[in-house]
């Protein structure tokens, strides 16, 4: 019988937990607040404050015991918020290179930029569909781009370790279609000369790109003479004259990509629906929002693995030092616990407040945590190694008040199990056994 209870409180507090883990801080408010009512206007609830605020007043004289359960769960949550920062980083940064109001065009099927070709003819048609905004001079805002890769110096690196980074052939309009670039240093490129424009990003991650540096790309001298900021996926780049990038690299008249700038928002799913309907094209579009966050999707789930994984492989070490150290401060007051159920205190009030004591502590934990990751690692300046379509990927740490409110609920959890087991020993054992410890 008490193995078939002791299955039951396990599945039940799984239960708990699963439900606890996706619940909205709307939620979790609401909880707080049915839980101070039945405090303060019920009788058990009272009784439960009144044991509570006894144990939590005795704290001081537990720092070594208390400080255990706080630096456990700050660590977790501090590890936790961080790697789920990374993810959050580099999703965002991708996110915030796309917009609803651009569309890109790519070869039918291909899930990249770099596994695409559009020949000129293609670039034609595009051109020439319903849908595109136009400039002061009544051409159509398209970019036709062609994407490559380049190997360069990295900073920092021993020795003459090099990394990829992606070159990307853009004609005037690009600067249309992604208003957000600006020129921070130097100028823009000049078409048909070998010059280049760099992201302040490719400039952290790589030795060498300040405007008057000549580097080799495509076994040809190329000159940096300007540097751009744009705060997306496209700072990690560099950015050359399509043509040009097209004959030092062989790639013939064709392009990779062509990003267009559409009327408005509503004009997308015209323009689809017309390229779709063309017989001399074989592509497929999508917002620029909706292309670049796909392209984060993979590594965004990796990061967050990741991070849940080694989260997960902490807390567990965090619940058996929570485990100890209540099933230490219950037995100490033991005698305390049973003279106050023996006067008419119930199993319950002496379960909440033993409950209420842990959960302060992983509260304060969850709060140290979450303050130090944010304090060291939000805005923090990471890199990607070249991977799938933007090769090497420059971004920031984002500690969003998301992931903030996920570590508290880590916390909250932690405590919950540290504290639930102590919590129902203290409840359930046999008055008189507890009057005899100690």
């Amino acid at each position: 019988m008490k193995f078939l209870k002791n299955v039951g409180l396990v599945l039940l507090t799984v239960i708990v937990l699963a439900g606890w883990v996706m619940l909205p801080w709307s939620g979790a408010l609401a909880l707080v607040l049915v839980l101070g009512l039945w405090l303060v206007l019920t009788r058990s609830g009272v009784q439960a404050l009144s044991v509570a605020s006894v144990g939590i007043s005795t704290l001081s004289q537990r720092l070594g015991s208390s400080a255990v359960i706080v630096v456990g769960i700050a660590g977790v949550v501090g590890v936790l918020v961080a790697l789920l920062a990374m993810a959050e980083g580099y999703g965002q940064t991708l996110r915030n290179s796309g917009s609803t109001d651009t569309a890109i065009v790519l070869r039918g099927a291909s899930a990249a930029e770099v596994t695409s070709s559009l020949s000129r003819e293609d670039v034609v048609q595009i051109e020439q569909t319903p849908g595109i905004a136009r400039n002061a001079r009544g051409e159509p805002i398209v970019s036709a781009e062609t994407v490559v890769a380049a190997n360069l110096p990295v900073t920092g690196s021993k020795g003459n370790d090099e990394g990829s980074a992606q070159v990307r052939g853009v004609s005037e309009a690009a600067f249309a279609v992604r208003p957000n670039v600006k020129i921070i240093e130097g100028r823009r490129f000049q078409a048909g000369l070998r010059e280049l424009v760099v992201g302040k990003g490719a400039v952290r991650q790589f030795t060498g790109l300040t405007v008057g540096a000549t580097l080799k790309l495509g076994n040809q001298p190329w000159t940096v003479v300007g540097i751009f900021a744009s705060s997306d996926a496209m700072e990690s780049e560099l950015w050359a004259d399509a043509n040009v990038v097209n004959d030092s690299y062989g790639r013939g008249a064709g392009r990779n990509s062509a990003t267009v700038k559409l009327g408005s928002s509503a004009e997308f799913a015209g323009f689809k629906t017309a390229l779709e309907a063309n017989p001399q094209l074989k592509v497929t579009t999508s917002t620029t929002l909706e292309f670049f966050a796909k392209q984060s999707e993979k590594m965004t789930q990796v990061l967050r693995i990741i991070g849940i994984t080694v989260g997960a492989i902490m807390a567990v070490g965090a619940v058996f030092g929570a485990l100890n150290t209540m099933f230490a401060a219950v037995a100490s007051r033991s005698r305390e616990i049973a003279t106050l159920r023996a006067i008419g205190f119930r199993g319950m009030p002496v379960v909440v407040a033993v409950m209420l004591e842990t959960t302060l502590l992983a509260l304060l934990g969850g709060l140290v945590g979450g303050l130090t990751a944010w304090l060291l690692f939000n805005g923090f300046e990471a890199s990607t190694m070249a991977a799938g379509s933007v090769g090497k990927l420059s971004f920031n740490l984002a500690v969003s008040p998301g992931l903030l409110w996920e570590g508290i609920k880590w916390a909250l959890a932690i405590g919950f199990v540290g504290g639930l087991f102590p919590a129902l020993r203290a409840a359930t054992l046999p008055v008189t056994t507890a009057l005899r410890e100690l």
